[in-house]
């Protein structure tokens, strides 16, 4: 595979920086005092969280849960404010709900200059009732819980990241913001405006998506996530007295899919697969309708530009004339791409864990999934770095969530550390 200049350069930078930056230093251990003392009321945290059911269209558990957490903020000197999306902020999808959960807010005004912003997600895929059955619990290293993973850990680690900053009176910071959101898992209609707005106005964002437990590592990039749906209609007629007085849909959506059944691009990572078809009513009856959609992941905001071309130019040739094609392109998630001020954060954060004594991967690899991180990076060139969070599992299983109670003091070192370095200007590049 052939490597840009701009690759080519970023990976030249990640391995000087990692040259320069990750000799064994002393660990702070004032912040790792402080940190071991969280750990058990992040704990109870956590609880409290998972204990309130928020999935992304459930508005009332949403209302609660932002609620809780307003007042955990507000309680630790912020200013907050629960904003709820509306009107021309709202990017309507298909599969947008009419309104959509709130917004956490907390602005922390400190002594320095440095704008850092925190982000995490509050909302769940799972559906109202499922709680009865599996209430937060915790079994040897593991604390299990519906959302526990994705991504209320986010919201504790930042809760209690602010609440260890505060209890050692640390204000070098000149604003430290934490945004909560709560439509995360329906891609972010209501929230990602305000993600791109803030993110071009800090100098470093964190975000607490969690790491996996088979690969401690932060992320430098992640993949975008976009949709084609196909809608044909044609007409209905008996399918055995009279099929040639109808038009058959199923016929010329079938004749599209497959005509674009080949235009994932394994060099440039660019992957459209067809997942979901649905057509006619009844055995006996010509379908008048048949629809179908794609799932589509890009590693650069320009490939959207160029699949959504190839797919109108494809649609052009149909099997059945008499038949309409529609097509809804659809740009749920920009990717996360790697930059050279990413790469110096990152490798600022692999410094901080080896004085631990504690590995710590960081990589422009994108896997399938797209985050919140790529909004707060869409409009600027400043450092957004994904998976600050807790290692877990089993995210969206509905049986099986968890995350690694043993993470939680290593990733609020790193958290407290990395907000604290950045504030006195002791990350090179940032």
């Amino acid at each position: 595979m052939k490597i840009s200049r701009t690759t080519r350069a970023l990976v030249l930078a990640f391995a000087g920086l990692a040259s320069l930056g990750l000799a064994h230093a002393a660990k702070d251990e004032q912040v790792l005092a402080e940190a071991a003392r969280q750990k058990r009321v992040l704990l109870e945290t956590l609880k409290e969280y998972v204990s309130i059911e928020s999935g992304s269209r459930d508005l009332e558990g949403l209302d609660k849960l932002a609620d809780l957490i307003a007042g955990k903020l507000r309680a630790l000197g912020g200013k907050v404010e629960l904003i709820e999306p509306a009107g021309d902020e709202v990017y309507r999808m298909e599969d947008t709900p009419e309104k959509i959960g709130k917004v956490v807010r907390a602005t922390f005004t400190g002594t320095g200059s440095k704008k850092i912003m925190l982000i995490a997600h509050m909302d769940t895929v799972y559906q109202r009732g499922m709680l009865e059955k599996q209430p937060f619990r915790v079994d040897g290293d593991k604390a299990f819980g519906l959302g526990i993973a994705d991504d209320k850990q986010g919201v504790a680690v930042i809760t209690h990241a602010v609440a260890l900053l505060k209890a050692l009176n640390f204000k070098d910071y000149g604003t430290l913001t934490v945004l909560i959101n709560g439509d995360e898992e329906i891609s972010s209609p209501g929230s990602r405006a305000l993600l791109t707005k803030l993110g071009g106005e800090h100098d470093a964002v964190l975000s607490f998506e969690g790491a996996s437990v088979k690969e401690d590592k932060l992320s430098l990039a992640t993949a975008g996530i976009a949709s084609v749906t196909l809608n044909v209609t044609g007409k209905a007629s008996h399918a055995g007295s009279a099929p040639e007085l109808g038009v058959n849909a199923l016929y010329e959506l079938s004749h599209q899919v497959l005509r674009m059944r080949d235009l994932s691009d394994p060099a440039t990572g660019l992957k459209m697969n067809w997942t979901i078809s649905k057509s006619g009513t009844n055995r006996n009856v010509i379908p008048a309708t048949a629809t179908a959609g794609a799932d589509v992941r890009v590693l650069k905001v320009s490939d959207y530009d160029r699949i959504e071309k190839q797919v109108q130019e494809r649609m052009k040739k149909q099997l059945v004339p008499e038949a309409k094609v529609d097509m809804r392109f659809e740009r749920r998630r920009p990717p996360l791409e790697a930059s050279s001020a990413s790469s110096a954060m990152a490798t600022h954060a692999q410094a901080i864990y080896k004085e631990l004594d504690r590995p710590l991967g960081a990589d422009a690899k994108a896997a399938g999934g797209g985050t919140d991180a790529a909004f707060a990076a869409l409009k600027t060139k400043a450092a957004v770095v994904e998976r600050f969070g807790l290692q877990g599992f089993g995210a969206h299983t509905a049986d099986a969530e968890y995350v690694l109670i043993d993470s939680i003091e290593p990733r609020l070192y790193l958290a407290a550390r990395m907000i604290m370095d950045i504030s006195r200007g002791q990350v090179p590049g940032l």
